[in-house]
């Protein structure tokens, strides 16, 4: 994993952000709302400009961060994100009305175990980001990689989860079933035959898996 130190320093390399996308910065800061870090996103926008991505489906919203850096670094992209907890669904709502995207980031209410069939129709997608409950990666990744065009990609964040994830040692009881699925979900992408896998150890992990 990259060192406070490091993260801190490129983190302050990267190139200010609008002042409506530093406002939810604080914002999540403020109200622990998860989002990913600035070098984090720099990397995965990085990867799907590379890619010449159009469309993402987004597994956790939040309160729309990584959905608006998208929009913003790709012009030509769009965005379906669904949320489970209505607080920060309508919160990312307000966010995306204030930055006028609404033409460009479908939100969807609803928990995306339960929402495949309905999420299905806005596909197929050339990108899938898994950013929700870590210990559903696996079936998550078994509902909707299907919906991903051949060449197209998976990201998941947080696939190591602050470096603990690669810890031989004792796990703490409240996060133990959590770090085991995510270990079976990591082990799962590397024997993917359909999926080419890569590990980025930046932030709290990063996989990116390219359909074959």
């Amino acid at each position: 994993m990259v060192s406070d130190q490091v993260n801190t320093y490129l983190s302050a390399l990267i190139r200010q952000r609008n002042p409506l996308l530093t406002e939810m910065e604080q914002y999540a800061e403020e109200n622990e709302v998860p989002i990913m870090d600035v070098v984090s996103v720099e990397a995965m926008l990085q990867i799907l400009t590379l890619a010449n991505t159009k469309n993402v489906l987004e597994i956790g919203t939040a309160i729309g961060y990584s959905a608006m850096r998208i929009t913003e670094k790709l012009p030509n992209c769009k965005v379906v994100s669904i949320e489970r907890n209505f607080e920060r669904h309508e919160k990312a709502k307000e966010y995306i009305r204030r930055g006028q995207l609404e033409s460009r980031i479908t939100l969807i209410f609803g928990d995306a175990l339960d929402d495949a069939s309905d999420i299905s129709e806005y596909g197929p997608f050339d990108a899938l980001f898994i950013d929700a409950a870590k210990g559903q990666y696996k079936r998550f990744f078994e509902l909707y990689s299907p919906l991903v065009k051949k060449g197209g990609l998976v990201i998941s964040d947080n696939v190591l989860y602050k470096g603990i994830v690669a810890n031989e040692g004792k796990v703490a009881k409240g996060i133990r079933t959590m770090v085991v699925n995510l270990r079976s979900y990591n082990e799962m992408l590397m024997s993917n035959e359909e999926f080419e896998t890569t590990f980025y150890p930046i932030g709290d992990g990063m996989a990116i898996s390219k359909k074959k």
